[in-house]
């Protein structure tokens, strides 16, 4: 319970071994445990399908350069996030941010003729000619007009760095897992909340 506690908190495996006084190795797979839980539910929860007004942006994350996208992003996880306004956010790691990869991964979560609000990027070309109402606010003159921007998933990107920043690195094989926190944590609210809903999960 108090390991949970400490998830829920933000608190290193390792600063939670510490003030636990067990070994560190117990307090970091009690983590990935919960991390693989979170993962298992949002995948359940991710048949939801969103409409109405949804944002749509890819980040990257990690690596050691740093750079815009494409080529710039060497070294780094393509990671595409789908936000529906006033509701939850759905994360997916990409091979690429083509429109080829992001475009079956929009249609099989957002409903047609839902407003999509997207910035310049090319690879959301294809959403001129798809059935959806497609706005698009271009960055490097403003970051919002009116309705038209896409602050609610760029400030999910900047939280989930946030969260992230203080493990100095995480594998690429492990990043799905910490990603998936990331998505919980913005999308079950308070840290009550969250610790109600995992300890359910986990059935502790």
């Amino acid at each position: 319970m108090r390991l949970l506690e400490f998830f829920v908190l933000e608190v290193t495996a390792r600063s939670a071994a510490d003030l636990l006084d067990i070994h560190p190795n117990s307090a970091a797979l009690f983590y990935t445990k919960i991390r693989q839980v979170i993962t298992y539910y949002l995948e359940q929860e991710a048949t939801e399908i969103f409409d109405g007004q949804v944002e749509l942006d890819e980040s990257y994350f990690g690596g050691v350069r740093k750079g815009k996208r494409g080529r710039g992003a060497a070294g780094k996880v393509a990671v595409f996030g789908i936000l529906k306004r006033g509701g939850k956010v759905y994360t997916k790691v990409v091979s690429d941010t083509k429109s080829a990869t992001l475009l079956p991964v929009i249609i099989n979560k957002i409903a047609p003729d839902s407003i999509v609000y997207t910035d310049y990027y090319r690879s959301y070309n294809a959403l001129d000619v798809s059935g959806f109402y497609h706005e698009r606010i271009n960055h490097s003159l403003l970051f919002s007009e009116g309705k038209n921007h896409i602050n609610g998933i760029e400030n999910f990107w900047n939280q989930a760095k946030r969260v992230l920043r203080k493990y100095n690195g995480i594998p690429k094989e492990s990043f799905p897992l910490f990603l998936k926190e990331c998505e919980f944590r913005f999308n079950y609210g308070t840290p009550k909340q969250q610790f109600k809903t995992l300890r359910f999960w986990c059935q502790i």
